[in-house]
């Protein structure tokens, strides 16, 4: 099964949490920040203004991205988890 989002909604997949900090220390589950940083898997078209312009994604597949940190609505398809986000709360492309 594939997910094709609507509108101004990203598909991200999430990156795994550090098991451990620089100096080597290996972290609890509980000490775990959760992962910000994601990869986009599917684009929607984009937004419709007032008057009905498609105003286009500025995002792509493939783009590695920062998010906002509880932002979106979680997913499971095929037992792989995925968010689904608006672009608005994607904060930056990384490069």
């Amino acid at each position: 099964m594939t997910i094709k989002p609507l509108a101004d909604r990203v598909v991200i997949k999430m990156t795994e949490a550090e098991e451990t900090t620089k100096s080597g220390i290996i972290l609890a589950g509980s000490a775990k920040e959760k992962p910000q940083v994601a990869e986009i898997v599917a684009v929607g078209e984009g937004k419709r203004s007032e008057s009905g312009e498609l105003i286009p994604m500025t995002v792509k597949v493939g783009d590695k991205v920062l998010t906002s940190k509880y932002s979106g609505t979680e997913v499971k398809v095929d037992g792989e988890e995925y968010t689904i986000v608006r672009q608005e709360d994607i904060l930056a492309i990384v490069e």
